[in-house]
């Protein structure tokens, strides 16, 4: 899954975006706890999100299917579910693929 190594925490961005816009640490980190709670209620409302060059959040539903336990082999129902999905934007994209 993550390491420490190659993921940012919430502080770092916070410290990144003090350093790119010189606002004070508790200001930005106002910033960032307000962005990250109107995306989550906005995709708790079901509606999608979306930044044009960043990318895309959508709300996806997934249907309820039958599936088997792996250890037994017994059949289970597996119940519908929301699911949240992200697709990158093409600035994103063209800089995760070209380093530019």
């Amino acid at each position: 899954m993550f390491t420490g190594e190659t993921t940012m925490r919430k502080s770092e961005l916070v410290a990144a975006v003090v350093e790119s816009t010189g606002l004070s640490p508790l200001q930005a980190d106002d910033v960032v706890a307000s962005m990250l709670e109107q995306i989550t209620n906005t995709l708790a409302r079901g509606e999608g999100i979306q930044l044009i060059g960043f990318g895309s959040f959508l709300v996806k539903e997934r249907a309820a299917r039958n599936g088997k336990n792996p250890k037994t082999g017994q059949p289970i129902h597996i119940p519908a579910k929301k699911q949240v999905q992200f697709k990158a934007g093409s600035k994103l994209r063209s800089q995760l693929f070209t380093g530019e």
